[in-house]
């Protein structure tokens, strides 16, 4: 476990008191097949129970009993035929003793607790469910078929987990700075790879393997591509070319679920052209903005809108938007150059609590999502900063030629973008650029021992040197 049996006590004490009654359900996760039952993906533990249990072993359950006090580790013992190809493991008791859960039974006793629960018209309490072995087992346990478990999870439950998985602790951040040096080394050997005729799946594929070999893995399918506009522009075969970017986004996960998450733009001959010099300095400028604005109590929302405008007052200096920024930003004309929202939440999971639902996990009361406007309604994040969040920033500029023809065919915001000056920049692709912050007493700071090279100038010295 990568804390001690204290922590867990009190994480599972803090949810019982703000979920307040009721059956708690926290499933692990089990192996999950490729093929066939004994050629498995590399496990991955479920980040809320191992956040609320610490353990790591597949077919687990933790129940947390609201109104008994009680927690229990549920699972089956290994058997000696698993002993034989796998090795030797803690008992389920053992495991229980470890985290501090109080009561320890086979994985069949879960139903023999849902089903007393129910008799006596208590809650049922459990997270949406992800995976399709779980969401068979729950609708087992509570008759709720699986097309109905989402609308059926309980909001108190996702509230309370957010409220604690939300803010990290010293030690927590200690382990995604940990995910960082790693992704750290990930970044910079995509940037010494980076030259003409290297293919795409070589270098993410090195990626992995640095990874791999730290004991982690990818936080998620590496993101590197030449169409750097496509916003999930897998690795192909395709090799590089000369005078074209290469844009790498990527990231590592620690054995205990903390992530990284950078992205860097890379010119593959090695110099910026003035061209690909005057977007990036965009980019980079609104990036650093977002640094120097964010601080507990400061809406994400406006971050975002502050990168906004920043890339809306550069893309007007260029040529390629027009008219008054605050009227283009209220119409969303910045939205076909930025199509996305600023930044997500990390820590256990790259996009940090993701499928408890964003509305959820990235906004609150005061801020609400937005739907109704393109680029808007792909915001991850809009509340208050708080002290402990770890945050994303990460802003792009793309031109994405479908969405280009589009606006232009309905003149969708014709009074503020330049169409004919755009079509100069369809093959031009795009520049995101990402780092993860931590939000501290007075401001924010950036994650990672290491700075992998931002600036423009900082960038060509690095690949050239």
């Amino acid at each position: 476990m990568l804390f001690d049996k204290q922590t867990y006590i009190q994480r599972r004490a803090m949810l019982r008191q703000q979920v307040g009654e009721g059956l708690i359900i926290l499933p692990g996760n089990n192996d999950s097949p490729m093929n066939y039952p004994a050629n498995a993906y590399k496990f991955r533990q479920d980040s809320t129970f191992l956040y609320f249990f610490g353990q790591h072993r597949e077919g687990l359950c933790g129940v947390i009993d609201a109104d008994a006090g009680e927690d229990w580790l549920l699972g089956d013992d290994i058997s000696l035929d698993d002993i034989v190809w796998f090795g030797a493991v803690d008992s389920v008791a053992d495991m229980a003793t470890e985290c501090g859960a109080g009561k320890s039974a086979p994985m069949s006793q879960l139903q023999v607790l849902v089903d007393a629960a129910r008799r006596q018209g208590r809650t049922i309490h459990f997270l949406p469910p992800y995976r399709h072995d779980w969401m068979i087992q729950l609708m087992d346990l509570t008759g709720i078929h699986p097309r109905d478990q989402k609308a059926a999870a309980s909001l108190a439950l996702i509230n309370a987990v957010v409220e604690q998985r939300a803010r990290k602790s010293a030690g927590e951040v200690a382990e995604i700075e940990r995910a960082m040096d790693i992704g750290y080394e990930m970044h910079t050997t995509a940037m010494r790879m980076c030259r003409p005729g290297v293919t795409e799946q070589e270098i993410a594929g090195r990626l992995a393997g640095i990874a791999q070999s730290r004991g982690c893995i990818t936080s998620f399918q590496t993101i590197l591509s030449m169409h750097g506009e496509i916003q999930h522009g897998y690795p192909s075969s395709r090799p590089l070319e000369a005078g074209r970017l290469m844009l790498c986004d990527c990231g590592a996960e620690t054995n205990e679920n903390y992530c990284s998450d950078n992205t860097r733009v890379t010119p593959i001959s090695g110099r910026f052209t003035q061209k690909q010099r005057d977007i990036y300095q965009a980019v980079a400028d609104a990036h650093d903005r977002v640094v120097e604005m964010a601080a507990p109590g400061v809406k994400w929302w406006d971050c975002h809108f502050a990168a906004a405008r920043v890339i809306t007052e550069r893309l007007k200096d260029i040529g390629l938007m027009c008219g008054n920024t605050d009227d283009a930003l209220a119409a969303g004309a910045h939205a076909m150059f930025f199509v996305h929202g600023l930044g997500h939440m990390m820590g256990m999971d790259v996009h940090d609590m993701e499928g408890l639902g964003q509305v959820y996990v990235g906004f609150d009361d005061e801020v609400r999502p937005r739907l109704d406007q393109f680029g808007t309604n792909f915001l991850r994040c809009g509340r208050r900063m708080q002290e402990g969040f770890v945050m994303t920033d990460e802003p792009g500029i793309y031109f994405i030629p479908a969405l280009i023809d589009d606006w232009r065919a309905r003149g969708h915001n014709k009074e503020f973008i330049n169409f004919d000056r755009v079509e100069e920049y369809r093959d031009f692709g795009g520049i995101r650029l990402e780092d993860d912050l931590l939000i501290t007493a007075d401001g924010c700071r950036y994650l990672g021992e290491k700075r992998i090279p931002l600036q423009p100038d900082e960038v060509e010295a690095f690949v050239n040197a």
